[in-house]
């Protein structure tokens, strides 16, 4: 047999941290549904001509058929995010949703990148969107923040740190400044945290033909920190007007007056973040797990106006996206994260002889009944065999039963040692035996 390979960007984790995903999974979904967001599932595949509109042709994966005609070209590729399906989705059932429409989605996309540390092929995306009919208000802007920090206090991870700009800030800054070529000069103002100070200076000049000025206020106003609305008097010091510029400021002071009430150091106005994507419009965030900044951004969305508009109606929209894959794999790769159990049982019923085993098997089932994970042993081992197999797996129980009905059943709590007489039909572990990661 030939020697197997794993392929690079596709992870495949073994059951103690899949457990942990899962349970990860059913955490930012139970609270997604706690803030009213309710659940669809879009295609795997879209239209090229869809992706290409709104994406980098090289993050994506085509689709064909192994045998289609010789040079057929491919009209499908695999979606590399899900806001431009959802997109796609309000478009097409606009007729049958209720605005403004809150889903969420926890799925699976396709990038075609080089993989490295925090970053995959393929991945889990948890987003949530929502989309007004006409118009959105900005109190939605201001919700995610929160919902963002709610979800990961609740989580086995580290802290995030949540970054809020605007981009309507950022445009109007531009032009008051005399800056033509916006679109690029937000894709050089992105990398600020990647290529430093002097690196954006020189890009801005550079390849743009900024005059120093122009790109020293650039520079200046990306530097801009701020964990209330006192930023704002920071940005006005620099001297630059602009309409648009002032509409920025005050929807991203009202975003960060609305978190003032969370705890210090969790959001932030961080001027930086421009986001690359074209079609964000108003509020964009980035979020970083806290002392672990190096991974890069692990959760990230904004405002956008046009995304999910057609010719005939507006359709405007905010989101946020929060990468499990990308958080999960760095920790587990740190050894940050990990199990002491393989799986979800709790109590594995011991097997004293082969002639038992349909008495094992209903000891089990009248446990599973009440909602208790229970197993049988594979076959009639000692039993310190037995004990030692749940060990093994993390099991915290095994159960005893007598064949001749005359000891009655007990259980063992393996961690301790204590054994005591237990009913299937009335005895229930602790809250904290179930698996929990």
């Amino acid at each position: 047999m030939a020697k197997i390979t794993p392929i690079s960007g596709f992870p495949e984790w073994l059951p103690e941290q899949r457990l942990i995903e899962q349970q990860v999974l059913d955490t930012v979904r139970r609270q997604f549904e706690l803030y009213g967001f309710a659940p669809i599932e879009t295609r795997a595949i879209e239209p090229l001509d869809v992706l290409l509109s709104k994406g980098d042709d090289k993050e994506i994966y085509v689709l064909q058929r192994l045998h289609a005609e010789d040079h057929a070209e491919a009209e499908f590729g695999l979606h590399f995010d899900i806001t431009i399906p959802f997109a796609r989705y309000v478009q097409q059932h606009r007729g049958q949703l209720h605005f403004p429409f809150k889903r969420y989605q926890i799925q699976k996309v396709w990038r075609g990148e080089r993989p490295q540390e925090g970053r995959y092929r393929e991945f889990y995306q948890a987003d949530i969107d929502v989309i007004g009919d006409g118009e959105l208000p900005l109190a939605y802007d201001a919700e995610f923040p929160r919902l963002i920090h709610e979800i990961v206090d609740k989580l086995p991870i580290p802290p995030l740190t949540i970054g809020v700009n605007n981009r309507k800030l950022l445009e109007g800054f531009y032009r008051g400044l005399g800056i033509e070529d916006i679109t690029g000069t937000l894709r050089i103002m992105d990398k600020l945290g990647k290529i430093g100070v002097e690196g954006v200076l020189q890009q801005l000049t550079d390849q743009l033909g900024l005059e120093p000025d122009q790109a020293q206020n650039c520079v200046a106003l990306g530097q801009i920190r701020g964990e209330d609305s006192s930023f704002t008097e920071e940005v006005r010091a620099l001297g630059i007007e602009h309409e648009l510029l002032s509409e920025g400021l005050s929807e991203l002071a009202f975003v960060m007056e609305a978190c003032e009430d969370l705890p210090p150091g969790r959001v932030g106005a961080d001027l930086s973040i421009a986001r690359g994507l074209d079609y964000y419009t108003g509020t964009v965030y980035e979020c970083y797990l806290e002392g672990h900044e190096q991974v890069g951004s692990v959760c990230g969305g904004g405002r956008y106006d046009n995304l999910a508009s057609d010719a005939k109606v507006k359709l405007p929209g905010v989101g946020i996206s929060l990468g499990v894959t990308r958080i999960l794999g760095y920790l587990f790769g740190r050894g940050l994260l990990s199990a002491d159990r393989s799986t979800p049982v709790v109590v594995l019923v011991a097997l004293p002889d082969e002639e038992s085993r349909l008495a094992a098997m209903d000891v089990a089932r009248r446990l599973r009944r009440r909602g208790i994970p229970a197993d049988v042993h594979h076959s009639p081992q000692k039993y310190g065999k037995q004990i030692r197999a749940a060990e093994r797996r993390g099991i915290p129980y095994v159960w005893f039963f007598d064949p001749k009905g005359e000891d009655g059943h007990q259980v063992r709590d393996i961690r301790g040692g204590q054994q005591v007489p237990a009913d299937p039909d009335a005895w229930t572990p602790s809250e904290e035996d179930f698996f929990a990661g």
